[in-house]
């Protein structure tokens, strides 16, 4: 056999296998629905995080053997378990908080291929038969199109693991009457996309997010003379780059995203952090029951009065009803200089009654307080394994 008939032979094989793969992935789907109609059935919560990682960590084991990277192994069934966790979690949900038609309309910010449309799209894919997609170019404008009933969810980016809070969407929660009723954390894989394949010192100018430009400010630093520029989404960066049609402009964007609208990558994953995380929050007009077979969050907005420890003693009360923060962040209060808010996450069901007595007690002591949602919590296996 000559190399040429060699290689096609090698290459049908590998088409065979994607195949074959893909059906193993749709039967595996299929399972976790069943698996989850079963555990409704008798009462049986989801699996904790504990043992997802025994599993993970035995996959790593056994993919060594056969010459596997544990970071791809992890990468790769972090984005599989994924599916398992918010299959069983849609079950149950959809069990105590039943969607008319199975369909809604979903609005994310900037054009198809942003994170937020692939979190959109992800969201989506686990809660409902049929989506309408909404784009928009701000956040308020997402607010703005739940609240007028013009979409039924909004997808926001909250936190990214390299920059932090994203504090705009913050803010707009203080006023908002919507409640969170979901979150989801999607990797992040930012690349240096063109139209075509380029030495980066011909590189003049790059288009992205603020967002994308903080993660990764390691990369950009070594090319001091590039323009940068902003954009209201990494999704419209990559728009620009096409259309512009220069093979001295770049954006920073999603793999997907830069397939899309037909880049080529000139580097991936180039952020500070190599396991680079955003989170997303799901707002609805409507508040949701969590299943008790479900791990739960909660997020409250509150106010404490202004003496010494006010905070302290606030976070106390949480201590006394074993109830774990996973989360506190502060913001100013609009038109009050120098007064603040501050957002709390606990990992607690808003109806479990160590919850409910904390709520009384935090209530007497706190100028205000506001409970922005319960909500299913993201139950992602960590990825921080060693090689």
């Amino acid at each position: 056999m000559d190399n040429k008939s060699n290689l096609l032979n090698m290459q049908k094989k590998i088409n065979e296998l994607d195949s074959l793969l893909l059906n193993l992935l749709a039967e595996r789907h299929h399972l976790a629905t069943n698996i989850a109609d079963a555990k409704l059935k008798i009462n049986q919560p989801i699996n904790e995080a504990n043992d997802e990682q025994q599993l993970l960590n035995r996959l790593i084991a056994e993919g060594k053997k056969q010459g596997l990277d544990s970071f791809y192994i992890t990468r790769l069934f972090q984005t599989i378990n994924q599916d398992f966790v918010l299959t069983q979690q849609a079950v149950f949900q959809q069990h105590l908080n039943p969607l008319p038609n199975n369909s809604g309309r979903i609005a994310f910010l900037g054009p198809n291929g942003s994170y937020s449309h692939l979190a959109a799209r992800q969201y989506s894919a686990h809660h409902f038969i049929q989506s309408i997609e909404c784009s928009c170019n701000k956040f308020e404008d997402i607010f703005a199109l739940v609240e007028t009933k013009q979409a039924d969810y909004g997808i926001l980016p909250i936190e990214n693991s390299s920059s932090g809070a994203i504090n705009d969407v913050y803010d707009l929660l203080q006023t908002t009457p919507l409640s969170i009723v979901g979150e989801m954390r999607l990797p992040i894989n930012h690349c240096l996309l063109a139209i075509t394949k380029v030495p980066l010192e011909n590189i003049e100018t790059v288009y992205s997010h603020p967002q994308p430009f903080q993660q990764c400010n390691q990369f950009l630093q070594q090319y001091p003379n590039w323009k940068i520029e902003y954009c209201d989404s990494s999704s419209s960066a990559m728009q620009k780059v096409a259309k512009t049609n220069s093979a001295k402009v770049a954006a920073l964007g999603s793999e997907i995203g830069g397939a899309l609208y037909g880049l080529t990558i000139l580097e991936h994953n180039i952020a500070n952090q190599s396991n680079n995380m955003t989170r997303f929050i799901v707002i609805a007009r409507d508040a949701v029951q969590v299943s008790e077979q479900i791990p739960a969050k909660t997020t409250l907005l509150i106010a404490t009065s202004q003496h010494a420890g006010a905070l302290v003693d606030a976070l106390l009360v949480l201590k006394e009803h074993n109830i774990v923060m996973s989360k506190l962040e502060s913001r100013p209060i609009d038109n009050k200089p120098w007064e603040e808010m501050f957002y709390i996450d606990v990992q607690a069901n808003l109806r479990s009654l160590d919850m409910q007595h904390a709520l009384e007690k935090l209530t007497a002591m706190t100028r205000s307080i506001k409970i922005l949602g319960c909500y299913p919590a993201d139950n992602l296996v960590s990825t921080d394994v060693a090689n």
